[in-house]
C-alpha cells in the first residue's frame, strides 16, 4: 500500500525541486553565454589580426626594426616597384612556344575578374550608399573584358605566326 503522508511530503517539496533545476539552468545558461562571448573575443581578436594585410606587417616591421627610418609607405612602395621590374622581365623573356598557354591562363583569370565584378556592380539591389562598388565594379568590368578581348587577339597572332603560308 501507498503512504499516503508520503505524497504529502512529494507535494510539498515539488516547488523547492523546481526552484533547484530553475536555478541550476539559469546558471548553466550565464556559464554558457560567458564561454560564447569569451569564443566571440577571442573571434574577433583573430579577425583583427588577420585583417592586417601581409604589406602592412611587412611596412611595420621594416619600420620598427630601422627605429623608425622607414616609412611602411615607402617599403610598400619598394615592393611595388621591385614587383613591376620583376613581372617586366618575366614576361618578355617568355618564349613563343609559351605564350599561348599563359595567355588562356590570363583569360581564365580575367574571366573570374569579370564574375566578380558583375557582382559588384549588381551590389545596389543589396544595400544602400554603394555607389563606390558599382563604380569600382564597372572599371573592373571594362578593364577585364579589355584584357579578355586582347589576349584572345593576341593568341590568335600567335597562332597564325605558326600555321602555313597560304
Amino acid at each position: 500500500m501507498a503512504n499516503p503522508a508520503g505524497g504529502v511530503i512529494l507535494a510539498q517539496n515539488a516547488p523547492d525541486v523546481a526552484d533547484a533545476v530553475a536555478q541550476n539552468a539559469a546558471e548553466g545558461a550565464r556559464m554558457a553565454a560567458e564561454v560564447a562571448r569569451q569564443a566571440a573575443q577571442a573571434a574577433q581578436a583573430y579577425a583583427d589580426a588577420a585583417a592586417q594585410s601581409y604589406g602592412e606587417i611587412a611596412g611595420t616591421a621594416a619600420h620598427a626594426l630601422t627605429g623608425g627610418a622607414i616609412d611602411p609607405f615607402v617599403f610598400r612602395l619598394a615592393i611595388f616597384v621591385l614587383a613591376v621590374f620583376v613581372g617586366y622581365y618575366v614576361v618578355w623573356s617568355v618564349t613563343p612556344a609559351l605564350h599561348t598557354p599563359l595567355m588562356s591562363v590570363t583569360n581564365a583569370i580575367s574571366s573570374v575578374i569579370v564574375v566578380g565584378a558583375l557582382l559588384a556592380v549588381g551590389v545596389d539591389t543589396v544595400a544602400d550608399g554603394t555607389e563606390w562598388a558599382r563604380g569600382f565594379g564597372f572599371v573592373g568590368l571594362v578593364l577585364a573584358s579589355v584584357n579578355i578581348f586582347g589576349g584572345f587577339l593576341v593568341t590568335s597572332r600567335m597562332l597564325a605566326m605558326y600555321s602555313k603560308k597560304k
